[in-house]
């Protein structure tokens, strides 16, 4: 896999280099599929809108897979906007009150069915892979985009395969793994794993197959795209679009000296903020760190932030919808939705990496995985967890955390069973962590409350 940035320094043309030499590999049609690597804010999904045009505009008839109802809709509306001529069919469910998002129906070139014969003979049919696992007696598509593909399990592939002849792949190898309900160490280190992602599945079943990446991330900052390329994609490495000092993110109102303002300054200055806490072990939903949490949202908002970038040179207000709270666990989420609520305030998104992915603001605030904790367990270490919750700002991240979590990582090495044929994920969780902890700790402001 070639590594275009070292030879474009511009981020704009390695970008272009890229999506072309994709484009031209996708187009070409020699084998099954093609895989394309794409760091955060990478631009996936322009990739598969520019790719279903591209398609759709040499004829070929092709079909767009996503893994939620929320990307199916966010697709069908970028492609209506982009090409409102273009034949775009939205095949939903038979059963639930919300089959699709009401605004697709302002596009008139937007066609939505329930039935996927009714949109065969459209340009471009896009649906959730659960959908699509339903479909029977329809000639094959010649081409199929699957987006967010590591978030696919394998056995959703093998169920939506028989549809196509040949596929575009794209996701984020850095993100977290397909979630299981039932356990799956029984099928560990087998190539027909169901549990496994479908690019790990495709690759160790094809593995001569064309492999990209997309070298830029166009979301996160030039103080961000470091650390996070270094700490969890080590051997893809990536870049930030933007230079230092593209983005600036001030404050209308002076810092009155208290610690969350004090953390808060930092995070302007510096794209990072850590607000540590005193070492201790709590509960999951510990209210000291909630409430710092809470506090330093609430801060954010009263201080009148605005954020310029190359999107916007005219300050732009920071508002409550452009800022959002990160957690490892629905409990927590829920207890900063309540003391948010109790400071008044509403509009900010609070919910867990999970289902944090793929979503973009100007802020984030995390609560660490691991704060407060007394053992470190392999949910907690995921890589892809605290990846999510790193890489979702376009301007600055603040981390709550009590301190000892060094002490406690270092206390509890990764105890897990070694399985046979399982390739192993690297960065660990371990190494990742104590990457990230150690980039913070230059950005530490104590808090005693």
């Amino acid at each position: 896999m070639s590594d275009t940035t070292t030879q474009l320094p511009d981020p704009g043309a390695a970008a272009a280099s890229a999506t072309e030499a994709i484009l031209r590999d996708t187009l070409a049609a020699r084998e099954r599929g093609v895989v394309v690597d794409s760091p955060p804010g990478a631009g996936k999904s322009t990739l598969v809108v520019r790719a279903a045009r591209e398609l759709a505009g040499a004829g070929r008839p092709v079909m767009v897979v996503a893994q939620t109802n929320a990307q199916v809709d966010d697709l069908v509306d970028r492609l209506a906007r982009e090409d409102p001529e273009l034949p775009v069919g939205r095949l939903h469910s038979s059963t639930g009150q919300r089959l699709y998002d009401p605004a697709l129906d302002r596009h008139p070139g937007v066609v939505k069915s329930a039935k996927a014969g009714e949109l065969a003979g459209l340009d471009v049919v896009v649906s959730t892979a659960a959908k699509w696992e339903t479909v029977g007696d329809l000639e094959p598509w010649e081409h199929a985009i699957v987006d967010e593909a590591y978030q696919m399990r394998s056995d959703a592939l093998l169920t939506v395969a028989r549809l196509f002849q040949h596929a575009l792949f794209v996701g984020d190898p850095g993100q977290l793994d397909p979630f299981s309900q039932v356990g799956t160490e029984q099928w560990a280190g087998l190539s027909y794993d169901p549990s496994a992602s479908a690019v790990a599945t495709l690759l160790a079943h094809n593995p001569r197959l064309p492999q990209h990446r997309l070298p830029v991330s166009w979301r996160l900052p030039a103080s961000a795209a470091p650390l996070v390329s270094a700490a969890f994609y080590p051997y893809t490495r990536f870049r930030s679009g933007t230079g230092h000092g593209d983005r600036r993110l001030t404050f209308g109102v002076r810092s009155d000296g208290s610690t969350p303002d004090r953390v808060l300054d930092e995070a302007a200055e510096s794209g990072w903020g850590l607000l540590e806490l005193p070492a201790r072990h709590t509960p999951r939903t510990d209210p000291e760190a909630v409430a710092a949490v809470a506090r330093v949202v609430r801060r954010l908002l009263d201080r009148g932030g605005v954020a310029v970038s190359e999107r916007a040179p005219d300050p732009v207000p920071l508002t409550a919808d452009r800022i959002a709270v990160g957690t490892a666990h629905r409990d927590q989420a829920a207890a900063v939705r309540s003391a948010l609520a109790g400071l008044g305030i509403t509009g900010a998104t609070v919910d867990t990496a999970n289902r944090l992915q793929g979503r973009e603001f100007d802020v984030t605030v995390v609560l660490h995985p691991l704060s407060g904790r007394p053992d470190a367990t392999a949910f907690h270490l995921e890589t892809g967890r605290l990846c999510v919750l790193a890489s979702r700002h376009r301007h600055a991240c603040v981390v709550v955390c009590r301190a000892g979590v060094p002490e406690l990582l270092d206390e509890h090495p990764s105890t897990e069973p070694v399985q046979l044929g399982v390739t192993v994920k690297f960065p660990d969780g371990w190494e990742a962590n104590h990457a990230v902890l150690a980039h913070l700790n230059e950005h530490r402001v104590p808090w005693h409350p």
